[in-house]
């Protein structure tokens, strides 16, 4: 069999929740609290190698709420995944584990933590659309400038 070994391969391996916490520091007085609460939505990435051409790849969404700058409720997860990427050129696989990974772990993070806030006792917090390549070209166009003025790249 005639099988071309430098064929770009682009697989995923396994998806799983990788960590989730929920926390109600100041419950139960909060919760009688008649206030709106504030939501704070923080997402971050994460790419690293596991083996040779194996990538776990990360979304953590943290959700702090507040009422009257005491926590309600504050809920960390990160749904993880692991990809087997293989015979891609560097430009290409920085794209595909910061865009194409993002987007296919994402809408298991938004019903996770959907789910955990309902199951907690509050109303659902649906995480918006994410739109990873912008995010993933505004990143680079950061580095480039960071790059000609200091000389340095910034921390993933």
């Amino acid at each position: 069999m005639a099988d071309d070994n430098n064929a770009p391969v682009f697989q995923i391996q396994r998806m799983y929740l990788k960590d989730l916490s929920l926390e109600q520091p100041n419950a139960p007085a909060i919760l009688l609290e008649q206030a709106q609460p504030q939501v704070d939505i923080k997402l971050s990435l994460a790419a690293e190698p596991v083996a040779e051409g194996l990538f776990e790849v990360s979304v953590t969404a943290t959700v702090t709420t507040t009422v009257q700058d005491k926590t309600l409720f504050l809920i960390e997860a990160k749904q993880a995944g692991i990809f087997e990427i293989r015979n891609l050129p560097q430009d290409q696989l920085e794209g595909i584990l910061a865009i194409v990974c993002p987007q296919m772990i994402y809408p298991y993070l938004r019903a996770i933590v959907s789910d955990v806030c309902t199951r907690a006792g509050f109303p659902p917090v649906v995480l918006t659309e994410v739109n990873f390549q912008a995010m993933f070209e505004a990143q680079q166009q950061q580095l480039a400038a960071n790059g000609q003025s200091n000389g340095e790249a910034m921390p993933n």
